[in-house]
């Protein structure tokens, strides 16, 4: 399973071109300078290229394999699972992608098919334990979201912004933690990234544990070249420690046929003490940059143990937790392994000791619900108790590390940190403080899936609750009754969606806004069906700006709901409609409703649909709902009613 390169203790790459190259490159095709892109971990400038070359009759499996693993890569694993989808249907695609396509769907919450997904590669293979903890994981997580704990998530959105922040250290008022600059401040960007390298940021820190005025540490240990950070400190704050990735000598590069030269960069831990007012800089003495990478440290809580993630030799997996005692004259003894109780042959990382004396870490080798979730152990050195998973909503179907338990007293919301890439969040990763909750009253919502055309029960459907900006707060499978069931927080709203295959979604939204006693609300779900062609269904709040034709970010999020029904449907062909108010001429609007369908149709090819199962048709103002034709005084809603978009059911 993917994990994301900013925590991953794996090698950086780094390109070096030559003036000859770059002359060589101008004569390259547009596969061979989309490959050039992909293979240098420039996800962003190869997507587009790949675009165009699978947006043909016939499309090369390479192609769209390439483009699912760089939306893959880039996180977006809405766009990745549509590409999955496709490329798992060609024979002759490697069993690997189904281990990748089962990654995005949990991702996706969406782990019943998942679950469908792991279990043909054990078929396909016979290798049933290479995904036995991803099955478990499936069936645990749908119970998990069902059934969350108390715990209380809140975004830190006065230090979150559009790019990363994570691996928060608490210390008196304040925190240290890692995120990526405004490209404004810092001209470096990294190339695996596309962002400014990582740096160390301060932050005042409340007593409710709100995170404020966020600020990047000017001290010197935050001036290198490359990503600095995370960063921790003794409890009397004269002793740091931070990973930084390892600059890299010339006899570090490694020439690639004969053509291409790269750079691998490792991380390595550096110890800053503090001396007359002054930081002296020592390199962790088991550093071994050309060999493996070193960092992500926690100290025990009597200091006298280091815990660190590395990828040294020895290690049971990917990258593993490994810890050095104290000796009496200030060295570290020899790396040892925490051992096989915690540590897997996935990836265990970002070790932290938490005030109530247990050591939470991540790790992606264990059942989960997606991506690195929290585990909880206790113990010390290489002994220690089963780990227990911290369910949702302290995981979630993204990745989640970097847990610090403070233990704040008497506070709901503040009692901790956590980071994580999860859905509805400002930037790629986010910091959340978290908190324990048992409501003084009780609020839920409860309700029946229908089906829309003949009313009856509508079993076996997905329904799922999202609060505010549509964050994945529940999941649930209707059984034969087709019931739901969701416990709400207070002051939230609420959108519930339900969706199956061979159905159009139906959605609905509530509050609880203002409600001051316990209340159970009650919402119905209609889905119609989309197997009868001919059928017209209007995709609504799809607006454009006046006199524009392009796809708005608002109008994309809705579109999407049509790419999911599309590929979730794979022999679903078509008509993409467009209609216009009567305002303007007859035949700009008929112009112009063409151009804006033939834009939703390009939205959703970029999303993974083969254009020869979409038709785009402007109707301009020839099907009008109401009496507003040509000379008609009408209001503005009786002309926003017209204006809309709908696709019809072509052949299925």
């Amino acid at each position: 399973m993917k994990i994301h390169p900013k925590y991953l203790l794996l090698p950086l790459l780094a390109i070096i071109f030559f003036a000859k190259q770059i002359h060589a490159q101008e004569q390259l095709s547009l596969r061979d300078k989309a490959k050039l892109k992909y293979d240098s971990y420039d996800y962003a400038q190869a997507i587009p290229m790949y675009l165009k070359l699978v947006d043909v009759k016939t499309p090369k499996m390479a192609d769209i394999e390439k483009l699912a693993y760089s939306y893959y890569e880039l996180n977006d694993y809405e766009a990745a699972e549509n590409w999955f989808s496709r490329l798992v249907t060609f024979p002759e695609s490697r069993p690997e992608n189904l281990l990748a396509y089962g990654a995005v769907l949990k991702s996706n919450l969406r782990y019943k098919e998942a679950k469908t997904v792991f279990e043909s590669y054990a078929n396909k293979t016979g290798d049933r334990k290479k995904v036995a903890n991803d099955i478990l994981g499936c069936d645990s997580a749908q119970v998990w979201l069902a059934k969350p704990t108390f715990h209380l998530i809140k975004n830190e959105t006065l230090v979150n912004t559009a790019l990363s922040e994570f691996s928060v250290f608490p210390f008196t008022n304040k925190v240290f933690y890692t995120g990526e600059p405004d490209s404004n401040l810092f001209k470096a960007i990294s190339g695996r990234t596309g962002n400014p390298y990582l740096r160390v940021y301060t932050a005042d820190k409340a007593t409710n544990g709100t995170l404020s005025y966020p600020m990047i540490d000017t001290s010197v240990y935050n001036d290198a070249r490359y990503h600095i950070g995370p960063i921790i400190s003794n409890k009397a704050g004269n002793m740091l420690f931070i990973s930084r990735t390892y600059v890299g000598k010339k006899d570090s590069e490694i020439e690639i046929a004969g053509k291409r030269k790269f750079r691998t960069n490792n991380i390595e831990l550096y110890i800053y003490t503090a001396n007359n007012g002054k930081w002296n800089m020592k390199a962790f003495p088991y550093n071994n940059v050309k060999e493996y990478s070193l960092g992500q440290a926690c100290l025990s809580r009597d200091e006298q143990t280091l815990y660190f993630t590395s990828d040294m030799p020895g290690s049971i997996g990917g990258t593993d937790i490994w810890y050095c005692n104290l000796q009496e004259d200030g060295s570290w003894t020899k790396p040892e392994n925490a051992g096989r109780s915690i540590n897997t042959t996935g990836n265990e990382m970002f070790p932290e000791m938490g005030a109530d004396d247990m050591l939470y870490y991540s790790s992606n080798g264990l059942p989960g619900m997606g991506g690195l979730d929290i585990f909880a152990t206790k113990g010390s050195k290489s002994t220690w108790t089963y780990p227990i998973n911290l369910r949702y909503p302290i995981n979630s179907a993204a990745d989640d590390f970097s847990f610090v338990n403070i233990a704040l007293p008497a506070a709901n919301i503040g009692t901790g940190y956590l980071s994580s890439n999860r859905k509805g969040g400002k930037g790629g990763d986010d910091i959340y403080s978290f908190g324990i909750e048992k409501p003084k009253i009780i609020l839920a919502l409860k309700g029946i899936t229908f089906d829309k055309n003949t009313g009856t029960l509508l079993p076996l459907t997905n329904v799922t609750l999202m609060a505010g900006d549509r964050r994945v707060v529940g999941k649930q499978l209707t059984a034969d009754s087709a019931k739901y069931f969701f416990e709400l927080d207070k002051n939230t709203d609420y959108t519930v969606l339900g969706q199956k295959v061979r159905y159009y979604s139906d959605s609905a939204r509530v509050t609880t806004v203002g409600i001051e006693k316990s209340d159970t609300l009650e919402v119905n779900l209609y889905l119609k069906p989309l197997f009868i062609v001919g059928t017209k269904i209007e995709i609504k709040n799809i607006h454009y700006n006046f006199d524009k034709d392009n796809i708005r970010p608002d109008a994309a999020k809705i579109l999407d709901e049509t790419v999911r029904i599309m590929r979730d449907n794979p022999t679903l062909e078509i008509e993409m409609g467009s209609h216009t108010d009567s305002r303007g001429s007859d035949i700009y609007n008929i112009n112009l409703s063409q151009r804006r369908a033939q834009s939703a149709v390009n939205y959703l090819v970029s999303r993974g649909i083969a254009r020869s199962r979409m038709k785009a048709k402007g109707y301009g103002e020839t099907q009008l709902l109401n009496k507003c034709k040509n000379g008609v005084a009408c209001s503005i809603p009786e002309h926003q009613e017209n204006r809309r978009t709908e696709f019809k059911i072509v052949k299925y």
